[in-house]
């Protein structure tokens, strides 16, 4: 999957983040406005998840995976917050060849960006049909 613009990575990141969590029993709420620090609300078995989504085509130069874990912005691109820094329970993670991730954010270590190498093979997952 090629993201031409980081819009059209990021409605991708969540249009494919719903259909996990519907396809595997989950009620899915998504919130009104854009401030929080989440993306999605899940809800299982009345167990209710935060769950931030995340999409990335970046890879380094031994082909894993790459994503920024911190949110920029102004006129200074000056960093505003990192997701270990937030209330958020799960980072959700779509990557170029569509392997799909779902990381509890307490297993975060770093601030700045998330390699996804052979650490977090335990944490892919799929969609069901």
């Amino acid at each position: 999957m090629q993201f031409n613009t980081n819009k059209e990575k990021g409605n991708s990141g969540l249009g494919i983040a719903i259909a996990y969590f519907s396809t595997n029993g989950y009620t899915v709420s998504i919130p009104l406005n854009d401030t929080q620090d989440y993306d999605l609300i899940i809800e299982k078995n009345n167990i209710f998840k935060s769950v931030q989504v995340k999409a990335t085509g970046c890879k380094t130069k031994y082909g894993n995976y790459q994503l920024a874990l911190k949110s920029c912005g102004g006129t200074s691109g000056k960093t505003y917050k990192t997701v270990i820094e937030t209330n958020v329970d799960l980072l959700f993670v779509l990557t170029g060849d569509l392997s799909l991730y779902l990381l509890p954010t307490k297993c975060l270590k770093n601030k700045s960006t998330l390699t996804l190498g052979n650490k977090y093979e335990k944490y892919k997952v799929s969609i069901n049909y």
